[in-house]
C-alpha cells in the first residue's frame, strides 16, 4: 500500500492531503444549518462539502439550499443512515472523508487538528478525536475522555497502537470524530445498507481487523448532542436493535477469528457486552434478554460477571428501581463530570 506524502510548502492543498465532509441528513431542519455552519467556520476549510438528504419531508431541503454553491446537495430516496452516508462517499472526489451527523457540530480546529496529525504520521489510514457530549435537559457539556487521561494513555504517541483497545477505554467510537481515507472505506466494503443500528462499529471494526492503528486528537473538537427529540441513541429499548447488535456481535467474533485479531478483539467485545446489559438492566421487562445474552457470549463474559448478573436479575424490578436511583444520585451530585454551560465553547 503506497503512502501520502506530507507537503508543507504548497500554498493549495495537495491531493493527498485533499478533503471531503459528508453530512447525513433526515428530517433535521432545525439543526442541519448549525452542522453547516461550524464546518464552513473551520480554520482548515474542506475541499468539498456534500449534504446527503436522505428523503427529508420537512424543511431540510429549503435549509441547505441557502449554503449551495458553498455546499453540494444530493437528494435521494430515503434508504437509512448507512446509504446516506454511503451516497456522500461516492459523491466525494478527496482523498480523506470526515463525517458529521447533521445534528451534531464541530468546533473550528477540527479540520486543522486531524489533517495535521495525520500530515506528521503518514502511514496512519484513519484518526479519531476526543469530544464534548451535550445534554441541554441537564445543562452539561464534558469530554469522553479527560484530555490529560488520552495524553497519559497514548504515552507520547499521537496514535492508538490498536483501534480495538481505544474503543474499550471509550476514547474512540463516534462518527463525528473520525476522519478515513476514502479508498479505505470503499476497500473495506463501505457501510452495511441492512443495516439500521451499529453500522458505524461494523464498518470500524472491519476496517481495524487490517489497520489497527488509529490517530487520536486529545482535545475535544465535536460536540456531541445527546437529547435530540426522536434520537436513536437513547431510546428505550428496541428488540430489534438488541437483536441487530447481538448478530454483529457473532458475526465479529467470526471475523476476528479468521483475521487473527481475536486476543486483540475480546475485550473490546466484552466492554460492548457490558455496556449493552448495564443499559438493559434499567428496564424491568429485559430480564430475558438479559440471562439469554449471558448464555449466548458465554465464552466472552467472564463466569464472575455472568453469576453477577444473573443473580442481581432474580428480582428485575429491585434492580431497575436500583439502576435509576444510583443514576439520579449521580447527575444529582454531578459525580459523572463537571456540569457546565452548554452555550459555553
Amino acid at each position: 500500500m503506497s503512502q501520502p506524502r506530507h507537503q508543507n510548502h504548497a500554498a493549495e492543498p495537495s491531493p493527498e492531503s485533499t478533503l471531503s465532509v459528508v453530512i447525513p441528513a433526515y428530517n433535521i431542519a432545525e439543526y442541519v444549518g448549525r452542522a453547516i455552519e461550524s464546518v464552513l467556520a473551520q480554520t482548515r476549510k474542506p475541499d468539498e462539502i456534500i449534504v446527503v438528504d436522505d428523503g427529508s419531508t420537512d424543511g431540510t431541503a429549503e435549509v441547505v439550499r441557502k449554503y449551495v454553491p458553498k455546499v453540494k446537495y444530493v437528494h435521494q430516496d430515503n434508504r437509512g443512515l448507512a446509504g446516506a452516508r454511503n451516497t456522500g462517499i461516492r459523491e466525494s472526489t478527496c482523498r480523506w472523508v470526515a463525517l458529521l451527523d447533521g445534528d451534531d457540530e464541530w468546533l473550528p480546529d477540527f479540520l486543522e487538528k486531524h489533517l495535521s496529525l495525520l500530515g506528521r504520521n503518514p502511514d496512519l489510514v484513519w484518526s479519531s478525536s476526543n469530544y464534548y457530549s451535550v445534554s441541554h435537559l441537564q445543562q452539561r457539556r464534558a469530554p469522553i475522555i479527560r484530555p490529560s487521561a488520552a495524553a497519559k494513555t497514548l504515552k507520547g504517541l499521537e496514535y492508538f497502537p490498536d483501534f480495538f483497545v481505544a474503543y474499550a477505554m471509550g476514547a474512540v467510537g463516534l462518527p463525528d470524530t473520525m476522519v478515513m481515507r476514502r479508498d479505505i472505506i470503499i476497500d473495506v466494503g463501505m457501510y452495511d445498507e441492512r443495516l439500521r443500528f451499529a453500522e458505524d462499529w461494523d464498518m470500524w471494526m472491519r476496517v481495524a481487523y487490517r489497520w489497527p492503528q488509529i490517530g487520536y486528537v486529545t482535545d475535544p473538537v465535536a460536540l456531541y448532542y445527546l437529547d435530540r427529540p426522536g434520537s436513536l441513541m437513547f431510546s428505550t429499548p428496541n428488540p430489534e436493535k438488541m437483536k441487530t447488535n447481538c448478530d454483529l456481535m457473532e458475526k465479529h467474533i467470526g471475523l476476528a477469528k479468521d483475521s487473527g485479531r481475536y486476543n486483540s478483539f475480546r475485550p473490546c467485545a466484552e466492554f460492548m457486552l457490558r455496556r449493552w446489559i448495564r443499559g438493559l438492566l434499567f428496564y424491568k421487562s429485559e430480564k430475558l434478554t438479559v440471562r439469554r445474552m449471558l448464555d449466548r457470549f458465554r465464552d466472552i463474559l467472564p463466569p464472575s460477571y455472568r453469576h453477577f448478573i444473573r443473580a442481581i436479575t432474580v428480582c428485575p424490578t429491585l434492580t431497575a428501581e436500583a439502576c435509576h436511583a444510583i443514576s439520579w444520585t449521580v447527575r444529582k451530585l454531578e459525580l459523572r463530570r463537571k456540569v457546565v454551560s452548554v452555550s459555553g465553547r
